[in-house]
């Protein structure tokens, strides 16, 4: 090859190059536009959740089974329990093997899902208002802050939610509610009990735990049930 069309070629690679990495850009830059915001994502998942809880009337009556349906259905899919349970885990996350990180994913998501249908039963006679998020959505984290408003009048909960954003858009991996948050909360007995048993204690232990609220959950439901017939 000559040094002329040595020097076309390089300029068309050149060319090429540049289109191509401008038209990924703007791709990118499509996607994220058209993408839900991180605070009009809580905003509307807490909306249909609390929407559901106020109407339902297996909610209502206190139906653990339908409870822990509607998180699956409306609250898992926004969650990252797989960051969320590493955090938790804090430095031995690192030492688990993958079978070990799976387990521990599994069984810190079920526990999640009883404490979230918990809260979710006690939220139909309260409101939820949104103040403006911290941080810069650029950066691929932030803080949406919300308050519970509570009929009685007493002083409002402080409800934060951590979210950062990925592939599949933002999802929460945390909570806090009045300033504690949730990960923080676990990650000292956690640690208490990886200590002392190991990874696959810690593991033992919240398979027993996320046991024995199954079948607590189980029999509420029969309770409301019967009283609803």
């Amino acid at each position: 090859m000559d040094s002329m069309r040595l020097r076309l070629f390089y300029s068309v690679q050149r060319a090429l190059a540049v289109f191509l990495l401008a038209t990924f850009g703007l791709l990118c830059w499509r996607e994220a536009a058209a993408a839900e915001a991180p605070d009009e994502l809580v905003r509307r998942i807490s909306s249909q959740v609390v929407d559901i809880a106020r109407t339902d009337e297996a909610v209502l009556r206190g139906n653990q089974q339908r409870i822990l349906a509607l998180v699956r259905q409306h609250l898992l899919p926004h969650i990252d329990f797989e960051r969320m349970t590493s955090l938790a885990v804090g430095r031995y996350w690192r030492n688990a093997t993958p079978q070990q990180r799976d387990r521990l994913t599994e069984e810190f998501r079920d526990l999640l899902v009883h404490v979230y249908s918990g809260a979710i039963a006690q939220v139909k006679d309260k409101k939820l208002v949104f103040k403006p998020l911290r941080g810069d959505p650029r950066s691929g984290e932030v803080i949406v802050r919300s308050e519970v408003i509570q009929k009685s009048g007493a002083e409002p909960i402080e409800l934060n939610y951590r979210l950062a954003s990925g592939p599949s858009g933002w999802k929460i991996y945390d909570v806090s509610v009045l300033d504690v948050w949730l990960v923080q909360s676990y990650r000292g007995t956690f640690a208490s009990e990886i200590g002392r048993d190991g990874i696959d204690g810690l593991i033992r232990t919240l398979d027993a735990k996320n046991a024995q609220l199954a079948s607590k959950s189980r029999v509420t439901t029969k309770e409301s049930t019967a009283s609803g017939s």
